[in-house]
């Protein structure tokens, strides 16, 4: 195990950084400018978005990257007297909680009120607005995350 750790950690590295990427892009133009279409064709665009996002790529950067922060967390600690185990744990930690733990308990549960939404109604753009709002708070959150932990990650290696 010790002899995969620097590899698993570069791995937990580029792959938080890959999902960072994404997230980023979503928080910062995506998202405007999906909020710039009538309400009906936000939702629509974003609920073909929500579909189309589910491929086994993603999925496995996602929360493939989550399994091996598990491994990586028990590594720390069982070796916490090995240099770089605290940033190692910390990365894991952090990326744990902020981008698999946050996008089920928060943005998934988001697109599923999307997703079943009447868009041409006014509740439709109530339920488009508090997720143009909501969605992307918590969508700042998974990349800060993702990015700190990617850091973290890569101190682990110095």
């Amino acid at each position: 195990m010790i002899k995969l750790l620097p590899a698993l950690t570069i791995i937990a590295a580029m792959s938080s950084g890959l999902v960072a990427g994404v997230f980023f892009a979503f928080s910062n133009f995506v998202m405007a400018a999906l909020a710039r279409l009538p309400v009906p064709q936000g939702i629509a665009a974003m609920n073909s978005i929500n579909v189309t996002v589910i491929t086994p790529t993603f999925m496995t950067a996602l929360f493939g990257t989550g399994l091996l922060c598990l491994v990586l967390i028990a590594a720390a600690i069982m070796g916490w007297s090995q240099s770089g185990s605290y940033w190692l744990l910390a990365g894991a930690v952090i990326y744990l909680i902020g981008n698999p733990i946050v996008t089920m308990v928060f943005n998934v549960p988001l697109n599923d009120a999307l997703a079943t939404v009447d868009a041409a109604t006014s509740n439709g753009a109530a339920v488009w607005a508090n997720h143009l709002s909501q969605w992307v708070m918590w969508n700042h959150v998974r990349t800060i995350t993702a990015i700190v932990a990617m850091a973290c990650f890569i101190f682990a290696l110095l």
